[in-house]
């Protein structure tokens, strides 16, 4: 069918009129299950109540005047960030294609100001995902990312996951940074265990490189942690931020230590749009309601039910699901069938789940989900499995 969008989606034959929490509601007033989230971007649900009244007030004051002036809501987000983490500044951007964007180029300048502009290699891994921009697929270096779009961007060196030897053998004196996912989303909910991560920022401090971790998908409570990486107790030099930050409204950040971030002086970079004052009062908010004990600590409570209601569903369907993956509410099922086949079926059963590589099924449910929720999702997801064992 010819379409005035570019093809570039294969949509589910799916329109959404509103949306309240976890729910998604068609014209017709069909209600769905949302345990994907827009991509674990819908971090509070859908027409949260607090983000509405955040923008809504923003909205009748001022929408946006550029990064040619000092933006007070800008100001307030970047301390609330550098206040709860490792970084010293923060940069914002609108996406995670743009702060990945930006962390290639603040590693290639911090090594350019140091009189070692030959540092131009960074390490990363297969099954990665850092974005569809020019950098982002040189840096993943998939044939599904990159085919037909060369000349690639040089300098990324691509790895096996969590081979800790080869990371090692890979270091020369060109190497400027080691880029990694602490869970890869795209990849199939691939987690790095705490001890390879503390093994990363040992080898990174050793060699004296940098270690940039991709927390698009993973970040901002996701894990029960605000960031995935705090559970190792290590400190990345730089963080690529976005999805859930804002909530559904398009933001990101890049996080960063002063001296990883030395390189970037005025005229270096910048974004038209980036942290103006309806995003970043957006953002405010997210922070301010899910970086908490309390919030943080549900997460990994709600984790807790879904995993053991997962487990349960494993035992009784062993010929549709092989295992699970993940923590917090970012949790992949392997499955044994299609796993396109298994999102599929879920339209029919009103649940919507999101597919990955390695036959993985994401759910990345909105992280205020409650536990009647995720009851009526395990029972949507058996009735799924259900299905499928009847048709083969």
């Amino acid at each position: 069918m010819n379409t005035s969008i570019l093809p570039t989606y294969n949509r589910a034959p799916l329109a959404f009129e509103r949306g309240e929490g976890s729910w998604l509601f068609t014209k017709n007033g069909d209600g769905y299950l949302d345990m994907g989230a827009g991509i674990a971007v819908n971090a509070l649900g859908h027409s949260n109540s607090e983000l509405v009244n955040a923008l809504t007030s923003q909205a009748s004051k001022l929408w946006h005047v550029s990064n040619l002036y000092e933006i007070p809501e800008q100001q307030r987000l970047a301390e609330l960030m550098v206040d709860t983490t490792f970084a010293d500044n923060v940069f914002f951007t609108n996406s995670g294609t743009e702060s990945c964007e930006l962390a290639v180029k603040m590693v290639r300048k911090f090594w350019y100001e140091k009189g070692q502009g030959e540092r131009v290699e960074i390490i990363t891994f297969d099954g990665s995902f850092h974005g569809r921009s020019s950098a982002g697929i040189a840096a993943a270096g998939s044939e599904k990312l990159t085919k037909g779009f060369g000349p690639m961007l040089p300098g990324f060196v691509h790895l096996p996951w969590s081979n800790h030897n080869a990371i090692e053998a890979a270091i020369n004196e060109k190497t400027a940074a080691i880029l990694i996912e602490p869970i890869q989303g795209e990849g199939g909910i691939r987690l790095l265990p705490d001890q390879c991560l503390k093994g990363l920022r040992d080898l990174c401090d050793k060699h004296d490189i940098l270690l940039v971790v991709d927390e698009v998908q993973c970040g901002i409570g996701r894990t029960g942690r605000l960031f995935a990486h705090e559970w190792s107790g290590i400190e990345p030099d730089i963080a690529m931020v976005a999805k859930g930050i804002g909530g559904g409204f398009p933001l990101g950040a890049v996080l960063a230590k002063t001296s990883a971030a030395s390189g970037m002086t005025a005229g270096t970079h910048g974004s038209t749009y980036g942290g103006n004052p309806l995003a970043c009062s957006v953002g405010i908010k997210v922070l301010e309601i899910v970086n908490t004990p309390e919030f943080l600590n549900s997460v990994k409570e709600k984790s807790g039910l879904i995993t053991q209601g997962l487990l349960g569903l494993i035992d009784k369907y062993p010929d549709i699901f092989e295992e699970i993956r993940g923590t917090g509410l970012m949790l992949g099922i392997k499955c044994k069938c299609p796993n396109l086949d298994f999102v599929q079926e879920g339209y029919e059963k009103a649940i919507l789940t999101v597919p990955a590589s390695d036959n993985v099924v994401r759910l990345l449910p909105a992280l205020n989900i409650t536990i009647e929720e995720i009851n009526e999702a395990l029972s949507r997801l058996e009735q799924t499995a259900n299905s499928l064992r009847i048709a083969k």
